[in-house]
């Protein structure tokens, strides 16, 4: 017995090492990717057939091809990674939450975060690994930054879960640069940043404590309905459910204080079923601040975790921070302007902050181009007020989207 035990350590400390070594190897090349010169030769009108280079590696462009220089210059900025970005001080605090509130077997923190991922991923990896069909509207040429019909610029950070539970990893938040055609308005740009987090469940770690009644499963045949999906029982779907809206009201509660108001409006995600938005009630008026629910247990099969179920979220780093620190537009996170900058260097990243402009020269009435104008001519029709991707404005978000939350 006592040798069995030790194989089954040395067993377990090997395969620790062997996933370490995975993900040290993903990793680090994303960061020696993001530390390298990026090229701006493509054009809006790119030559099909010519080859063009992001972040140190070469693409062929085709007809797919549709990213202005603008857009290649934001690549590789990262701005929730420079300290004392408000973006930054933003991650950071829910960075520091999620360390001390989730600790994991070995005293380590439960989730990995990883937030220099490359935002440059294949189309499959976007759309199809998270399920989207093959005709959906998101898929558009007009709605995406293509670099040829292979590969793309993110349009969500969800395009790396399927990569990530493939690695072996069952709790993680991911945090990048996300990309998306838009027309520009104070709550809409081109680029913004996006932090996506998933955490699996086995039946040992779901029922585990349980001790009375028959033996849970995680898993049945049976038939979709509204509240879950036809391969889960209902009890696991509610226990599930339930630690995911425990996990992000402790977390709204750390960024916004106690006392906060939370209600959950159902919506649809082709990822996750059943799908929620969040909303909390922020100096009396209701906003809505993430999207969530149950993933979509195809996609975990398909990854290599077929014996666990899991919940997602996602939210948008720049919705948090004009909440937060009061600051009116999206585009005067892209300001290099001392004024801006030195307004959030504070010792404490908890510490309360909220953003002033200059009377005498307002740093708001430097951004370019003006409310309305589409940064893009001749793309199509400029995004309406409600976001077409998931229909999200018909399960009763709306319309008040301020950044597609989680797609």
């Amino acid at each position: 017995m006592i040798l069995w035990t030790l194989t089954k350590r040395v067993q377990h400390h090997h395969v620790k090492l062997c996933l370490a070594n995975l993900l040290r190897s993903i990793f680090k090349s994303s960061r020696s990717l993001t530390s390298q010169p990026i090229s701006s030769e493509l054009t809006a009108n790119g030559t099909s057939g010519s080859s063009l280079e992001v972040l140190g590696k070469s693409y062929l462009q085709d007809d797919h091809s549709n990213i202005p220089e603008k857009i290649l210059s934001k690549v590789g900025k990262n701005l929730h990674n420079r300290k004392y970005h408000p973006l930054w001080l933003v991650l950071e605090r829910v960075k520091h939450h999620f360390y001390k509130e989730y600790i994991g077997p070995y005293g380590t923190p439960l989730f990995s975060v990883f937030d220099g991922l490359s935002p440059v991923v294949t189309t499959w990896q976007n759309f199809d690994s998270l399920l989207v069909p093959a005709d959906h509207p998101s898929r558009k040429k007009g709605d995406n930054y293509y670099l040829n019909h292979t590969h793309m610029l993110r349009s969500h950070t969800s395009a790396h879960q399927w990569n990530l539970i493939r690695a072996g990893l069952n709790a993680f938040l991911v945090v990048g640069d996300v990309y998306r055609r838009d027309q520009i308005d104070s709550h809409h740009y081109p680029v913004f940043h996006q932090m996506e987090a998933v955490r699996l469940f086995n039946k040992h770690q779901l029922f585990g404590d349980i001790k009375d009644g028959e033996p849970l499963q995680l898993f049945e045949q049976s038939n979709r309905s509204a509240h879950k999906q036809e391969t889960h029982t209902l009890e696991a779907v509610k226990l599930v459910e339930f630690d995911l809206k425990q996990t992000l009201t402790k977390l709204m509660t750390h960024l916004f204080g106690d006392g906060l108001e939370i209600r959950w409006v159902d919506c649809y995600f082709p990822f996750t079923h059943p799908s929620f938005e969040m909303e909390i009630n922020f100096q009396g008026e209701w906003i809505e601040v993430l999207g969530c629910g149950i993933m979509e247990q195809q996609l975990v099969n398909s990854a290599g975790a077929r014996n666990t179920i899991g919940w997602a979220f996602g939210l948008g780093l720049e919705r948090l921070a004009m909440i937060l620190y009061n600051i009116p537009d999206i585009r005067i996170f892209w300001s290099e302007d001392e004024r801006f900058l030195k307004q959030f260097r504070v010792p404490n990243i908890n510490q309360h902050v909220q953003f002033q402009d200059t009377e005498n020269q307002p740093l708001l009435s430097n951004y370019l181009p003006p409310h309305g104008e589409d940064p893009h001519p001749g793309r199509g029709e400029a995004y309406p007020s409600i976001c077409p991707r998931w229909g999200c404005a018909d399960a009763g978000c709306g319309g008040q989207i301020l950044i597609c939350l989680f797609c």
